[in-house]
């Protein structure tokens, strides 16, 4: 599920998994192959995946603009894109 990225575009896309609520906010590792992005907002009016979007900006060292929610608006399994990203910060994330 996860995306390729290319250093030339600087354009990735990855599929991330949302965990809100988590007492423990953070950008790291995989669960059956997503991105897992936890943030201490709770799933209420959108306020989860707007945390979720700036914890993938930041991890990823890009402004909030940059990241573009594809699809999975209401599911905590999303698909986004990151603009400007070097495709080598996901690798590193991906460690976690």
């Amino acid at each position: 599920m996860l995306g390729s990225g290319s250093r030339h575009t600087g354009l990735v896309r990855i599929t991330i998994l949302v965990r809100p609520g988590s007492a423990r906010p953070g950008v790291g590792g995989v669960h059956d192959g997503a991105l897992v992005v936890r943030v201490s907002a709770r799933a209420v009016d959108g306020k989860a995946t707007a945390a979720a979007l700036a914890a993938v900006a930041a991890a990823f060292g890009v402004r909030p603009h940059a990241v573009t929610l594809v699809s999975g608006a209401a599911s905590r399994l999303k698909v986004v894109e990151v603009t400007g990203a070097d495709s080598d910060a996901l690798a590193r994330l991906l460690a976690r």
